[in-house]
C-alpha cells in the first residue's frame, strides 16, 4: 500500500480527471490490479464517511460463499448524492479510506475463511474502487452496466441496508409519474441483498420481513411494482441484538470524544488513516465546511 499522503494525492488526481470527463462511472483502482473477468458483481454503494466495520460485515457476509476469482466487489462512491451532503470528509479522503478498507476486507476474508488452501489469496475477490456522477440508485446500476468496464451480461448484486431498500421503493424519486415502473430496469437484470436493521426508525425484524411479504402479495402493484420483484430481494440478518450499533456517524463522533472506540468501529488501516491524516479535523485541507 502507498503512504497515506501519496494515496490521497493519487485519488485527488484521479477524481479531478473523472470530474472533467463525460463519463458517469469509472473504476479508479482495483485490488489486486490484475484479475480475471467477473461472473458476479457485488456492489456496495455508500458514502464511506468513513468506511466502518458495518460495511465490512455486509461485504464479507455476501462474499463468504463466493471466495473465487470470478467474484468481484465494487465499492461505489457517488460524487453527487441525492440525500447526503459532501461534508465533513472530502471525496479524496473517502476514496483513500475505501482502498485501505479493501485491503482490510481481503485480509479479513483470508483470516476468517474455513479454507486452508495454499491458493487462498488467489481465490479472494478483486475489489474495485469506483465513482459515479449519478445520484439515484437505478441510474447508478445503469451507469455500471453501460460503462464498458465489465463484461456483459453481468448480474449485479447490490448490497444495501434496509433503509436503502425503503428509499429505493419510495416513489418520490421517480417523477413525473411517481410510480415504481423505473425499477423494471433494475429487477429485470439484477438483485438486492438487504441487511435488516431493526430500530425505532425502521421497525422490528418482523416489520422489515413484512415489507417483502407485502411486495410478494402484490400490495405494490397499484404503484406498478409487480409481486415477482420479491424474488429478486434477499433479506439477511445484520448485527445481533446484543451487539453495539456501528455506523459512520458513530465513528465520526468517536474521533471527537472516544478515540479508543475506533478499534471496534473501523478496520485497522482505516483507523490508522483517521489518526494520521485527521480528515474530520476542522483544519484538514480536505474538509468541506
Amino acid at each position: 500500500m502507498a503512504p497515506f499522503q501519496t494515496l490521497r494525492t493519487q485519488y485527488t488526481s484521479l477524481l479531478k480527471r473523472f470530474n472533467a470527463s463525460s463519463r458517469d462511472f469509472e473504476v479508479l483502482a482495483s485490488i489486486p490490479e490484475r484479475s480475471p473477468p467477473a461472473k458476479t458483481l457485488f456492489v456496495l454503494d455508500s458514502s464511506f464517511n468513513p468506511p466502518t466495520r458495518a460495511h465490512l460485515r455486509i461485504a464479507s457476509s455476501a462474499l463468504r460463499d463466493h471466495l473465487n476469482p470470478s467474484s468481484r466487489l465494487l465499492l461505489l462512491l457517488a460524487t453527487q448524492n441525492a440525500d447526503k451532503p459532501t461534508k465533513p470528509a472530502s471525496f479524496e479522503d473517502r476514496l483513500a479510506m475505501m482502498e485501505l478498507f479493501a485491503h482490510d476486507l481481503r485480509t479479513h476474508l483470508a483470516t476468517n475463511s474455513a479454507s486452508e488452501s495454499s491458493h487462498l489469496n488467489r481465490d479472494l475477490p478483486t475489489i474495485d474502487i469506483c465513482v459515479t456522477k449519478k445520484p439515484f440508485f437505478i441510474d447508478k446500476a445503469t451507469a455500471i452496466e453501460e460503462s464498458g468496464c465489465y463484461s456483459t451480461p453481468l448480474e449485479q448484486v447490490h448490497l444495501t441496508g434496509y433503509d436503502t431498500l425503503i428509499r429505493i421503493f419510495d416513489t418520490k424519486y421517480y417523477p413525473p409519474e411517481h410510480t415504481l415502473k423505473p425499477l423494471n430496469s433494475l429487477f429485470s437484470k439484477h438483485r438486492l441483498r438487504v441487511t435488516m436493521r431493526p430500530s425505532d426508525d425502521w421497525g422490528s425484524m418482523e416489520d422489515q420481513q413484512e415489507f417483502l411479504r407485502a411486495l410478494a402479495r402484490g400490495d405494490r402493484e397499484s404503484e406498478e411494482g409487480p409481486r415477482e420483484w420479491a424474488q429478486k430481494i434477499q433479506l439477511v440478518e445484520g448485527r445481533k441484538a446484543n451487539e453495539p450499533s456501528i455506523s459512520s456517524t458513530r465513528a465520526r463522533e468517536a474521533i471527537q470524544s472516544a478515540i479508543e472506540d475506533l478499534e471496534w468501529l473501523v478496520s485497522e488501516n482505516v483507523r490508522q488513516y483517521l489518526l494520521s491524516e485527521k480528515p474530520y479535523s476542522a483544519h484538514s485541507p480536505g474538509t468541506r465546511i
